[in-house]
């Protein structure tokens, strides 16, 4: 099928793609109480929020495409039946992610024009599990993702978004699994990647960025970037790396910058 998202990204005019902030962040602010979650043993589940209290997440995606975004993310970040299984919801992965696709394309639907399309991109969170670590196997890990990637697809997102990658065998595992749905769905999506490169230079489990994307160079994989841990000051070495060795669309979404401590206040300077 056809991909609008690609050709707006290799149009003749190659216009930025300016993505949305932080879903968790405007969740927070919105100061929801437990019963919005559906009850205290759900409270800070934000993915469970498209079931029980849409319209604050959905007030997320219309801030951020009021304010001109091309491209809107899930709220799927931590939506691995893994992750979700944290708070009793590891049987509802699908449905959540179904769910959040379908939310998201909706309020996007709302802002598209023929001049400004608007997109959505599937969110594939890290979880919190790490296979460099030890804390799961590859193959638990690829398929906890088929489930959540299959919602995603099933749920009209324009493209898959695995982000604030911290380990390249989370991400190894994140890429089969969408070449699985892809295989089994007769079709394809967009592919992003987004690496998060901590303030020390290395990925969390100590990859430097010319290794991941050595790794990463053989996957179908259309734009790949940095996203979260620092501001835009020290992503500028990763990113003049990959501007002049990546193969694929450069993506950078950093941080406003890296919060201090002010008045007993967090502030991003």
């Amino acid at each position: 099928m056809r991909s609008q998202f690609l050709d707006r990204l290799h149009s003749p005019e190659r216009p930025v793609l300016v993505f949305d902030g932080a879903m968790g962040t405007n969740l927070q602010v919105q100061e929801l109480t437990a019963e919005d979650f559906g009850g205290p043993e759900y409270e800070g589940c934000n993915e469970y929020l498209v079931e029980t209290k849409p319209e604050a997440v959905a007030k997320v995606h219309r801030g951020f495409l009021a304010a001109g975004a091309d491209v809107i993310e899930t709220d799927t970040f931590g939506g691995t039946a893994l992750v979700l299984a944290e708070y009793d919801l590891g049987d509802r992965a699908y449905e959540l992610n179904k769910k959040a696709a379908e939310l998201a394309k909706s309020v996007t639907a709302e802002f598209s024009t023929p001049e400004k399309p608007r997109f959505v991109a599937g969110s594939i969170g890290p979880g919190t599990k790490l296979p460099t670590l030890g804390h799961i196997d590859f193959d638990s890990l690829r398929n906890a993702y088929v489930e959540q990637i299959e919602g995603l697809y099933d749920g009209g997102v324009d493209l898959m978004l695995v982000e604030t990658c911290q380990d390249v065998l989370q991400i190894k595992a994140a890429l089969n699994a969408i070449e699985d749905v892809f295989a089994k769905k007769g079709d394809r999506l967009p592919l992003m990647v987004s690496i998060t490169m901590e303030q020390m230079g290395t990925m969390l489990v100590g990859s430097e960025i010319g290794a991941a994307l050595s790794i990463l160079e053989p996957y179908p994989i259309d734009i790949l970037g940095l996203n979260c841990a620092t501001g835009p000051d020290l992503m500028k070495e990763h990113i003049r790396y990959l501007s002049e060795h990546s193969p694929f669309v450069v993506s950078c979404v950093p941080n406003a910058g890296l919060p201090e401590n002010i008045g007993a206040r967090p502030i991003t300077s």
